[in-house]
């Protein structure tokens, strides 16, 4: 097999297997809300599965029911301080934190709480 077939071989089953490694949104947003160096969720939140959680933001449960609408969950995540200006809870979007996929991800998972 000449040097151009196997590099192609090689790209192939890599693009293959890809997808099929990729983790679901929600999977992602757990980890990234539960993440000390990164959404710190559990820094102030109580969260089913989430170990050492604090206790100055509300219990994060029945989100979905709560939130109906998607876009006020990513811009509570994005910057609560334009709803509440008198918050404690970071701007993560504004501040460059969490990306716009990541606050994505973690409204994903927030939404099956």
């Amino acid at each position: 097999m000449g040097l151009i077939p196997a590099m192609l071989l090689a790209l192939s089953i890599g693009a293959a297997a890809g997808p099929a490694l990729a983790q679901p949104a929600t999977a992602e947003g757990q980890k990234l809300a539960f993440d000390r160096g990164k959404g710190n969720c559990l820094t102030c939140h109580a969260i089913k599965g989430g170990e050492y959680p604090g206790t100055l933001g509300p219990e994060l449960v029945d989100i979905k029911s709560k939130y109906p609408n998607r876009d006020e969950l990513v811009a509570i995540l994005f910057d609560e301080t334009k709803r509440n200006p008198l918050t404690v809870m970071p701007p993560f979007g504004r501040n460059r934190i969490l990306t716009d996929k990541e606050i994505s991800a973690i409204v994903d998972f927030l939404q099956t709480l």
